[in-house]
């Protein structure tokens, strides 16, 4: 079966069908040699990638800058609003412009939702959303799905509990969406009721065949689930520190709990206590793995959004 991919921008999981989500996990899957082999290939040499992160990152701007090595090409852009003239006061809309002159395609992360999608409106390359507030953060969900798929077989028939900050995750609402577009998914949803998965989100799931249940304890779906998706509370998106405080720590997987269980542990990073480092070396550790598999997958898309949208 020949797939073609439709997408012009990665703006938010919802805009792609399964048959696009397809189309990047088998890319990934057949770049994944040169990823581990620390090979370069020529796929896209002489090619510049725009990195425009105005919010922190680690994982998410070196795997993109990783991947765009990896295929041959390099990499211009900074790392914080305060290293680029956003600080001096120039627009949102004058730095993309700036870029676009500059770049085959741009990344971008911010802290205010709908940003990305503001500069794929009013620039002629390929846009990639790298997060967007509480918002949205496709990639991260395409190489959870890829992650997935490698250690279970399949994500059709999935039981996967969704844990930890679920109201401002945006990894936790891509996910969701992505989710809806397979058979037979059931998702437990265990958050401080603080911190519960946002309506529109959980409209967004009714829609489609994914059933879900809201449980306020880990011990309870534990022996039912195949993906234990941990997230930490976010201090960041708290007003106040005090209402942080309140809830942090409120759910912990350690060794203990696992052991016996058929099932993976899953976080998109950074971790801090949510889940023990007694984890680490166990059977059950596949966050170090899928923060790997970012390589292939953001190769992928990059490969196909260059070669699909020439300059």
């Amino acid at each position: 079966m020949i797939r073609i991919f439709k997408l012009k921008n990665i703006i938010s999981i919802k805009d792609f069908e399964r048959e696009d989500i397809e189309y990047i996990l088998d890319e990934a899957s057949k770049l994944e040699d040169i990823a581990k082999s620390r090979e370069v290939s020529k796929e896209l040499k002489g090619k510049l990638l725009g990195l425009m992160f105005f919010e922190p990152s680690t994982r998410t701007r070196m795997s993109f800058e990783t991947s765009m090595k990896r295929l041959g090409g390099e990499c211009i852009g900074f790392e914080s609003s305060g290293s680029s003239s956003v600080s001096k006061g120039e627009s949102i809309a004058d730095t993309a412009k700036m870029f676009e002159g500059y770049s085959d395609a741009l990344v971008i992360r911010h802290e205010l939702e709908g940003v990305s999608k503001f500069i794929s409106d009013i620039v002629d390359v390929p846009v990639i959303n790298a997060g967007d507030g509480a918002g949205q953060h496709p990639t991260q969900t395409l190489l959870d799905l890829y992650t997935i798929k490698k250690e279970i077989g399949e994500i059709d028939n999935l039981k996967i509990a969704l844990i930890g900050d679920l109201k401002f995750g945006r990894t936790v609402h891509s996910l969701s969406n992505a989710l809806g577009m397979f058979k037979n998914v059931k998702i437990y949803l265990v958050s401080p009721p603080e911190l519960k998965m946002p309506q529109e989100v959980l409209h967004d799931i009714n829609k489609t065949n994914v059933t879900w249940q809201e449980v306020d304890s880990i011990e309870k779906i534990i022996d039912d689930v195949d993906v234990l998706y941990v997230t930490r509370i976010q201090k960041e998106r708290f007003a106040d520190i005090g209402d942080y405080l309140k809830i942090k720590g409120a759910y912990i997987i350690n060794k203990k709990m696992l052991e016996g269980k058929d099932l993976i542990v899953m976080h998109p990073l950074p971790r801090i206590d949510e889940i023990d480092t007694d984890v680490d070396n166990t059977k059950y550790n596949k966050y170090f793995t899928q923060a790997a598999n970012a390589v292939p997958v953001r190769m992928a898309i990059l490969k196909t959004l260059i070669k699909n949208n020439p300059k």
